[in-house]
């Protein structure tokens, strides 16, 4: 009997072990819940409840303002290492199709739109909605950039400067240039004893032509090396926390920037004192930034143009470098594309008179079948993910609320992978393009408006150029095929394209 009674008292301690340990697991639980619950409130509580009661009326979009400080930004990182998609599907699948979400994204509160007509009303809303990126963005492309400068300004300078980067007679004048750097490029990649990484090389081709464009016979006192490495440290820092300490991508982009200013300043000075002693009959881009005149006289001041060649040395090697990287990625991936795109162009090869040296503009309008496969890749690839605004007023866009100084983000990405927008849109698919043509604020790649990149044109030429000559004469072997791709700053294969190019017979 003792033995029994001593074994019902274990049985009886250890019961009220587990008990206690149930109770204290529980508690546990339940506090990280209410604690969890709580700061996933402070943001929505802290931003909602300083607007007082114009929401009643004019309600916020629904959403989630995420953590205290960090608001949905780690969610956003998560998403765009491999799924970038996943972060606007969630609050798709979560708040219904709205196409408008409230939430809190690279420091401020956010209005995330991502319809077609929702995205038209907020890009072309020059009254109420201004440029709003990130400060980031802000501190390393300039107070005299684009992205810097107030509506009337933009429109000024936009007017000075399109002819000379857009105009026919410009865009017809560099097709040779283009040309002749992308021949001897892909004749030297096909010359490689050893895979090259196929983004590093379309950055030094696109970056070659930005900055003969640009800068023409200074290019040869300029170590475009180096200049091509300051320009990667910028962008890795343009979306990112604007945190300026050792270790901080920002922090490295702030010093590289400085380096380029200094540079372009130095060049700048050169080619006064040389235009002073000389004019040249061939101009460059920076000679026409600096001779161009608005209607009452004046001219633009070096600020102005500084920050005009940084912003356009950046974005004119970026876009069409990774235009190149993606488009050629697809074509091999998509031997049925490649090959109807490659017959096209040896159709235009054999129409061409046998005394005409090299493309012109008659026949790259003629490439209508590869114009879709660019456009099928600027659709697919997204590679701007948004365009950012500041609501100036409270504004009211298809019966929601966006509060003043709260940021608007066009989700580029949402309106290129919207299923109700493009059927099946992960498919590469360039015949979606015949006999369609976009409607306002579905195709986004370039913007949209007053603010549409001016120098889209010249990128799309260069790609359209470089592909010229690759479908005919080469094709791509990747050496890992499988690599994954990461989103930010722009999409890229993890091992920037390992690859040969092979030519071909």
């Amino acid at each position: 009997m003792n033995l029994e009674h001593q074994g019902f008292q274990c049985k009886k301690m250890l019961s009220l072990d587990y008990s206690m340990w149930f109770i204290l697991v529980t508690g546990l639980l339940g506090g990280y819940a209410f604690v969890f619950g709580f700061l996933r409130k402070l943001n929505e509580w802290y931003y909602v409840s300083r607007l007082g009661n114009m929401q009643m009326q004019y309600p916020l979009p629904p959403g989630d303002m995420g953590w205290p400080f960090l608001g949905n930004m780690p969610t956003f990182l998560k998403a765009f290492k491999s799924d970038p998609d996943s972060f606007i599907y969630h609050f798709v699948s979560r708040y219904g199709r709205t196409g408008m979400y409230k939430t809190h994204l690279f420091g401020s509160p956010s209005i995330i739109v991502c319809t077609p007509e929702t995205c038209r009303k907020v890009l072309t809303d020059e009254e109420n909605l201004k440029l709003g990126y990130p400060p980031s963005t802000m501190a390393l492309t300039g107070k005299r950039s684009f992205h810097g400068i107030s509506n009337t300004e933009h429109k000024r300078l936009r007017r000075l400067i399109t002819s000379p980067i857009n105009g026919h007679e410009a865009l017809s004048s560099y097709i040779g240039l283009i040309e002749n750097i992308a021949v001897k490029h892909l004749e030297e990649l096909s010359t490689m004893d050893m895979p090259c990484e196929f983004l590093k090389e379309m950055r030094k081709f696109a970056f070659q032509v930005i900055t003969t464009i640009f800068i023409s016979s200074d290019c040869d006192h300029v170590d475009l090396g180096l200049v091509e490495n300051l320009y990667i440290d910028l962008n890795k820092g343009m979306k990112s926390l604007a945190i300026n300490l050792p270790g901080f991508a920002f922090h490295k982009a702030l010093k590289a920037r400085k380096k380029l200013v200094k540079l372009l300043q130095t060049l700048v000075e050169q080619k006064r004192r040389k235009n002073n002693r000389k004019k040249r009959l061939k101009k460059d881009m920076m000679d026409l930034l600096m001779e161009v005149k608005d209607e009452e006289g004046k001219i633009l001041e070096d600020e102005d143009i500084i920050d005009l060649l940084l912003l356009f040395l950046l974005a004119g090697h970026e876009s069409s470098a990774h235009g190149i990287l993606w488009t050629i990625i697809y074509l091999m991936d998509h031997p049925h594309v490649f090959q109807r795109a490659k017959k096209e162009q040896e159709e235009i090869m054999e129409t061409r008179p046998s005394t005409q040296k090299g493309l012109n503009l008659r026949e790259i309008k003629q490439m209508e079948y590869l114009s879709k496969v660019i456009d099928e890749m600027l659709r697919r690839t997204s590679i701007s993910f948004a365009n950012f605004r500041l609501a100036k007023v409270d504004v009211n866009i298809n019966g929601y609320t966006i509060p003043k100084g709260w940021k608007v983000l066009v989700w580029n990405r949402g309106v290129h992978m919207d299923p109700e927008t493009y059927f099946n849109p992960k498919e590469f698919d360039p015949s979606r393009w015949e006999n369609y043509k976009a409607r306002a604020g579905s195709f986004l790649p370039f913007g949209l408006g007053s603010r549409l990149c001016p120098g889209s044109d010249l990128a799309k030429l260069e790609i359209i150029i470089f592909l010229h000559h690759f479908l005919l004469n080469y094709r791509m072997e990747r050496i890992n095929p499988e690599c994954p791709v990461t989103y930010l700053p722009v999409p890229r294969p993890t091992d920037n394209c390992l690859a040969r190019i092979i030519k071909v017979k």
